[in-house]
């Protein structure tokens, strides 16, 4: 067959192309041959079918998300916002961070190993190419049922493929979770987040600016494998009948990815880039079309000198290829000889494939004829715009009309005892040792905080001390029962999570996981969850800085839970002052901040318990959230606390237990009047943690919380080799330690 070109394709206006299966809509090839005023080229076709794909164009969601950048005003700590590969955000000292949490969900189901491996890769990526120097990742997880046989395929592979690219990379893994669900069964959620450090003076950004400049492709060749991976993977429902897209899956090599970011470092190092873009999802068609796009002019790319992996490639192919561990950056000439020197160093293939033009076009040629001829912003950023319709689903007051107060309570001590011991030792709630013990927390030295702490924390200044921290958290339970609330117990928990550690909260990075949007009840729970997140980030003062949306989660008609994932990045002054979640020293005294009230909708007890999900979640006062971060920071800055855990999933004593059993010693707590021993250890209400106090800061910590107004109650001491119950029960650590670690290798071993 010919070479289909852009003059052949202007001759040829009637021929038949496969628009449908590349994942167009009629409308969309038809808006296609409007804005070339002719049929596309099969290289254009292969451009718009990727760019204008769900994961790339976001063109389901970009009418709602809109709202992160109007309601919600930078701070002065925000340096780059949306519309970048990250955000960036001023830490002090001359320093930025750079941070973004993305999804791999689909891939991960079909290829669990590379899927998850080519995740942590791509967001690492993208945070190099701010000009940072990737420092940490995390990675927060979703699976289905945790005794269902294909969670034994699925999530052994993906920690397989997160630990074996990050710990290759050396970069340690500090944060995220893992939740099990029935829901997630065929569409497990594998999120990948990164943080990035840098100078002021040292952000990049994706432009292609300056006639003359070079465009050079440096890092791996391009080969087959993820063409359409993510673009089109991530773009449509499985089939009910399970993995079928292999092909579609890119594939990792963790040894590229070192030397192209010591390689892209030494490059920012001596200034050499006048712009710069990873290549990940839609591979050479988004770094063309956005660098173009975001630059002053057009730009000319000759397809065939880029480097190849498999010489059949068509250019079609190499266009949609998502081939990993790729760069594209734009050079001016003087520089180049000195670009492609260091790239030879590192063993980094670096060749030059075009120049930024004068006009207006993004043209590629291949063997020197002309096969694309576009305006790069209709690729890149002028996608179709959908308004889907949307509507509360017809079954959701029943949802919440039933209520997880109508369920059984336990009678008597015995019965709180085993319940107790059944929520410790449940999926969900037990220890996630085995999983995280697979990743390196702590490589190059710098890892202050990480799992099973509330929020992970780097050191990013040897001298001063001056570190971030990170924490990740969801509950799709809370937001199917009520997406607007659900995504601010989000907010909310992450924010509580980074205080709880001893940092300031600064900003977030988000990933909506939802289902079809196609499906008006899933597109009013997208609507309402970031409504929700963006009403919340206006009332804390933390601005979006950047995210993904994941949609098509769910196989057949069946959706996942409305799953927002939110990921707050907080500075600290001085590392040294963190605050971890053990009780480490005996006679310590045992606060519980904020209030506690009859909260069961969503929660731990409910599912574990009654296998009961119903009613509302709990309440969010994202003002008390505030007063109780602040109060969290100042105690661990002033000395006046030695150990912090936020109450969320499990309650009180789901933080409590493992407050103990981190730090090797027993509490003996009082219920508080006003409440029952059950409220008291399972309720979920929100904007609350659990601290320990040194006797002698007992009275300046209770001046604190009672002048700036937050409710505090002695419920205990540490004390001793159980945690005792005063008046209904007791439970030694060691049968504490047993149920809640047991668990996850049982299943999985």
């Amino acid at each position: 067959m010919s070479l289909d070109t852009v003059k052949h394709a202007a001759e040829t206006p009637d021929v038949a192309q496969p628009w449908k299966e590349l994942g167009l809509k009629e409308d969309e090839y038809a808006r296609i041959r409007e804005i070339l005023g002719r049929r596309p080229t099969g290289a254009e076709l292969a451009m718009y079918s990727v760019m204008w794909s769900e994961h790339c164009s976001y063109k389901s969601s970009k009418v709602h998300l809109k709202q992160f950048g109007e309601k919600v005003p930078a701070n002065d700590a925000m340096l780059v916002g949306i519309g970048e590969n990250a955000g960036v955000v001023d830490v002090g000292q001359g320093y930025a961070v750079t941070f973004k949490v993305e999804s791999h969900n689909h891939p991960s189901y079909i290829e669990p190993y590379q899927g998850a491996a080519t995740g942590v890769g791509g967001i690492v990526r993208d945070i190099l190419a701010m000009g940072a120097r990737p420092v940490a990742v995390v990675d927060p997880l979703r699976f289905g049922a945790a005794d269902h046989p294909d969670t034994k395929r699925v999530l052994p592979g993906v920690v397989a493929g997160i630990g074996g690219y990050g710990n290759c990379l050396g970069l340690p893994n500090i944060g995220g979770e893992v939740v099990f669900d029935a829901c997630y069964q065929g569409n497990p959620l594998v999120n990948a987040g990164c943080i990035g450090v840098m100078k002021h003076e040292d952000i990049h950004l994706a432009k292609a600016s300056g006639p003359g400049n070079k465009v050079i492709l440096y890092g791996a060749r391009t080969g087959g494998d993820g063409i359409g991976g993510v673009s089109v993977l991530a773009s449509e429902t499985f089939e009910s009948t399970g993995p079928a897209k292999r092909p579609a899956v890119q594939v990792g090599d963790p040894f590229q990815e070192k030397l192209l970011i010591e390689c892209t470092l030494e490059i920012f190092g001596e200034k050499l880039v006048a712009g710069i873009q990873d290549l990940g999802g839609a591979g050479l068609s988004c770094a063309t079309s956005e660098l173009a796009s975001a630059g002053s002019g057009g730009m000319r790319v000759e397809l065939d000198t880029v480097p190849l992996r498999d010489s059949s490639l068509s250019p079609e192919e190499i266009l949609m290829s998502e081939s990993q561990e790729r760069m594209c950056a734009i050079v001016e000439p003087q520089h180049v000889e000195r670009f492609l020197e260091i790239c030879e160093k590192w063993d980094v293939i670096a060749t030059v494939i075009g120049e930024v033009t004068e006009g207006s076009q993004l043209e590629i040629f291949w063997h020197g004829e002309q096969i694309v001829d576009v305006p790069p912003r209709s690729v890149a950023h002028e996608g179709p715009t959908y308004h889907r319709p949307f509507a509360r689903p017809s079954w959701q007051d029943a949802l919440q009309a039933d209520d997880a107060g109508k369920l059984a309570r336990p009678a008597n001590g015995a019965e709180l005892r085993e319940q107790v011991l059944k929520l410790v030792a449940s999926p969900n709630q037990a220890s996630k040792s085995w999983i995280t013990d697979q990743y390196d927390r702590f490589v190059q030295g710098n890892t202050v905080l990480a799992m099973p702490e509330d929020a992970g924390m780097v050191r990013i200044d040897e001298k001063s001390n001056l570190g971030v921290a990170m924490a990740t958290d969801g509950n799709g339970r809370y937001a199917k029962l009520d997406p607007y609330t659900g995504a601010q117990l989000a907010l909310a928990e992450s924010y509580r999570n980074v205080a709880a550690s001893g940092a300031k909260p600064l900003a977030i990075s988000d990933c909506l996981n939802f289902g079809s949007p196609e499906d008006p009840d899933v597109m009013w729970q997208f609507a309402e969850a970031t409504r929700g997140l963006a009403d919340g980030c206006l009332e804390l003062g933390t601005p979006v800085t950047g995210g993904n949306v994941s949609l098509y989660n769910q196989t057949g008609e069946t959706a996942i839970h409305p799953t927002p994932v939110v990921a707050v990045l907080g500075v600290i002054d001085d590392v040294t002052r963190r605050t971890p979640v053990a009780f480490a020293e005996e006679g310590q005294l045992l606060y519980l901040l904020g209030d506690t009230r009859e909260e069961f909708g969503g929660s731990a007890w409910s599912e574990v318990i009654h296998g009961h999900l119903g009613g509302m979640p709990p309440k969010v006062d994202l003002g008390r959230e505030k007063l109780l971060a602040e109060i969290l920071i100042s105690a661990s800055r002033d000395g006046m606390i030695d150990a912090a855990h936020d109450l969320s999933d499990g309650g009180l004593i789901q933080a409590v237990t493992e407050s103990c059993l981190r730090g090797g010693k027993g509490a003996r707590l009082v219920v508080p009047d006003g409440l029952d021993a059950f409220t008291f250890l399972f309720s979920e209400s929100a904007g609350r943690a659990v601290v320990s106090v040194p006797r002698s800061e007992e009275l300046r910590f209770n001046d604190m919380c009672g002048a700036r107004g937050l409710p505090v109650t002695r419920i205990g001491v540490v004390d001793g080799e159980e945690i005792e119950i005063q008046g209904e029960f007791s439970i030694p650590l060691s049968e504490l330690r047993t149920a809640h670690e047991e668990t996850i290798p049982a299943l999985l071993a």
